[in-house]
């Protein structure tokens, strides 16, 4: 019997306009950006579909990716849709949390928005950055990375283990294009600097790490309803998982590195073979082509997008 895995984006996936055609279809979508205006003090709506320059900033990004997908995660669940595991990228770990039932989203979206700005604020502007490298060798550039830190008494770390010819290094700009240059000599083939106002998933973030932990003792966390998958570890916790255990992980997850090729090669070894990307864009339904392109991947962007998921889970039920 098919599995199916509700996966959510992280930051870097935000477009003006994401969520919208759910807002203006779906009372329930647009019930979730009302929840999150009320809460937040600024209008959500305006935020993701108004031309405006807010929508990059981390301390606003979070929030309204969250808003986004969980508002047409809910117009997916009112279809009558369910997931079997959940899974996030980053920041899409909360998004995965709601739909597990281990986070409200209106304790959810205020978390993020706290969490946005404790990583903001933890290194100032300019001193540090992150850049993505394709199409080179693991072990190679954690070889280079960890020389290179050595060498410069700086931080450069593995961020992202996205799939397949794509990881992110991290840490302190001069140090980060430093191992940058040297992997483009030993046979990277392209390296693409990341929009984004600091060096996440690195150890420079363990300061807001330790800020987190303390905001996550004053949420409330129920028991998962749903496994899902820890971004830390790659491991797919079970329903009987202490809450404790996952404030800890969403701690280190700040300044962790994000083992999301790992987790989506576990997933399917737990027998998964379809994954829905809810949330804005499409950019893990690309890393999971990579990773093993005989799965079934759909992203629901648009109420044509959900139409199609209908339409499969039809097919399936009746195959």
């Amino acid at each position: 019997m098919s599995k199916i895995a509700f996966i959510f984006p992280g930051q870097g996936a935000q477009y003006i306009g994401m969520a919208q055609e759910f807002y203006n279809e779906m009372p329930v979508c647009r019930e979730t950006f009302d929840t999150a205006t009320k809460l937040l003090g600024f209008d959500m709506a305006k935020l993701c579909f108004e031309e405006n320059e807010d929508l990059n900033k981390t301390e606003y990004t979070q929030a309204a990716i969250l808003t986004a997908s969980i508002g047409i995660l809910r117009s997916v669940e009112e279809k009558g849709i369910k997931a079997d595991v959940t899974a996030g990228l980053s920041l899409g770990e909360y998004s995965a949390l709601v739909a597990g039932g281990v986070i409200a989203f209106e304790d959810a979206v205020q978390l993020v928005r706290t969490r946005g700005l404790l990583m903001e604020n933890e290194v100032p502007a300019g001193v540090g950055m992150m850049i993505a490298l394709l199409r080179g060798d693991r072990e190679v550039i954690e070889k280079v990375c960890q020389e290179v830190a050595e060498e410069e008494k700086q931080v450069v770390e593995l961020a992202n283990y996205n799939c397949p010819g794509q990881i992110v290094i991290s840490g302190e700009r001069n140090t980060v294009l430093k191992a940058k240059d040297r992997l483009l000599e030993m046979g990277v083939k392209r390296a693409v600097e990341l929009k984004v106002s600091g060096p996440f998933h690195s150890s420079m973030l363990k300061g807001a790490g330790d800020k987190l932990a303390e905001v996550l003792e004053n949420i409330k966390f129920s028991q998962l309803q749903l496994p899902y998958v820890s971004n830390v570890t790659a491991d797919i916790l079970g329903v009987e998982t202490d809450i404790e255990d996952i404030k800890d992980l969403l701690e280190r997850q700040v300044y962790s590195s994000v083992k999301w090729q790992q987790s989506v090669e576990n997933l399917i070894k737990e027998g998964v073979d379809i994954f829905v990307e809810i949330g804005p864009g499409k950019t893990l339904s690309t890393f999971i082509k990579k990773i093993d392109r005989t799965k079934t991947v759909l992203n629901i962007d648009n109420l044509a997008d959900l139409e199609k998921l209908e339409q499969l889970i039809g097919e399936k039920k009746t195959a």
